[in-house]
């Protein structure tokens, strides 16, 4: 009964996911880029502005940690999930080791991380997690995605959806068709479809309970490099299509990662999802990074005197992505 309420309270009306898992070098590359040094008091410090926004909790309702954030302490000495779930917020946890080269293939990658997961698993419930999440990659190119990548990737998200319900914690399942590339929408709709088809055929392979997941993946978009980008309906019309074909209506719902876009396009596409007609049995929902995230972090800069104007920017994107997640979102609100 937990994992079902997890699940329906992720997917409430007007809130989405706050994905703030980066690793230690990819969280270092985004403060460096800003002019801060990625130490353990500025990571801890960039967090607490983002977790502890006012107001936060209207707009989103679980946030994505990495496993030094979920172990990391606020300014008054409460362990953060301790502190979010009082703030009304549930705490999840990246769960996957990362990406190596998939043997037999051009460089495609796969996920690893599935040795001692069922112990990092209980550990993580008992630090105060109630989800967790795994991401794979496919990338589009010339003879790529292929079968074998595509199997791979799909196989071992069903087993860590399978080990995770297993251990009560709701899995977030993402596999990501990469934005990077030339491809057009065409290209990348097939391996979306592709990729989806071959993930829920694993998923009922290992007997995964397909009502207390949650799917998180891309849009079904043009590459970020193609010279002919397809408009905001037609974006939302193709990722709609793609899903029909595939997608099981016991699917709670999809949490959509930004991959790439600007904060405001993904807010778009979200919107015009949902604000189409089309009577779906999925929740259409946001786990963005680095769309929720970079108004803020350029914002910051690591200057205290604007911690709130920072926290601002952050609101107003959780803000905008929840009214998107709605169908109610207009272009003006950036005003």
């Amino acid at each position: 009964m937990e994992l079902y309420n997890v699940v329906k309270f992720l997917m409430s009306k007007y809130k989405g996911i706050l994905a703030a898992d980066e690793s230690f070098p990819t969280i270092k590359k985004r403060l460096e880029a800003v002019n801060v040094e990625s130490t353990d008091k500025t990571r801890n410090g960039y967090r607490e502005l983002l977790f502890f926004t006012k107001g936060l909790e209207d707009y989103v309702s679980g946030i994505i940690m990495f496993d030094e954030t979920l172990r990391s302490k606020t300014s008054n000495g409460h362990l953060f999930p301790q502190a979010l779930k009082e703030k009304g917020i549930i705490s999840g946890i990246k769960v996957d080791k990362g990406l190596v080269n998939l043997p037999g293939t051009n460089n495609e990658k796969v996920t690893q991380g599935l040795d001692g997961l069922h112990d990092r698993l209980k550990e993580y419930y008992s630090l105060g997690a109630r989800f967790a999440k795994w991401r794979a990659v496919i990338s589009i190119g010339e003879n790529t995605p292929t079968q074998r990548c595509i199997k791979a990737n799909a196989h071992v998200l069903a087993r860590y959806a399978s080990i995770s319900q297993k251990e009560g914690l709701v899995p977030i399942v993402e596999p990501e068709v990469l934005f990077d590339g030339e491809h057009n929408i065409d290209q990348c709709e097939k391996a979306t479809l592709d990729t989806l088809s071959c993930l829920f055929y694993e998923l009922y392979n290992q007997d995964v309970n397909i009502e207390t997941i949650i799917l998180k993946t891309n849009m079904v978009t043009s590459g970020k490099n193609c010279p002919k980008q397809a408009d905001i309906k037609e974006v939302a019309q193709r990722t709609i299509h793609c899903f029909k074909q595939v997608l099981p209506p016991a699917l709670p719902g999809i949490a959509f990662l930004s991959g790439g876009q600007s904060a405001v396009l993904a807010t778009q596409h979200l919107n015009e999802m949902n604000a189409s007609d089309e009577n779906l049995p999925w929740e259409l929902s946001f786990s963005y990074g680095r769309a929720l995230q970079e108004p803020a972090l350029n914002t910051w800069k690591g200057r205290e005197d604007y911690y709130i104007k920072a926290q601002d920017a952050l609101f107003h994107r959780a803000k905008c992505n929840g009214l998107a997640r709605c169908g109610e979102y207009k272009l003006e609100m950036e005003n």
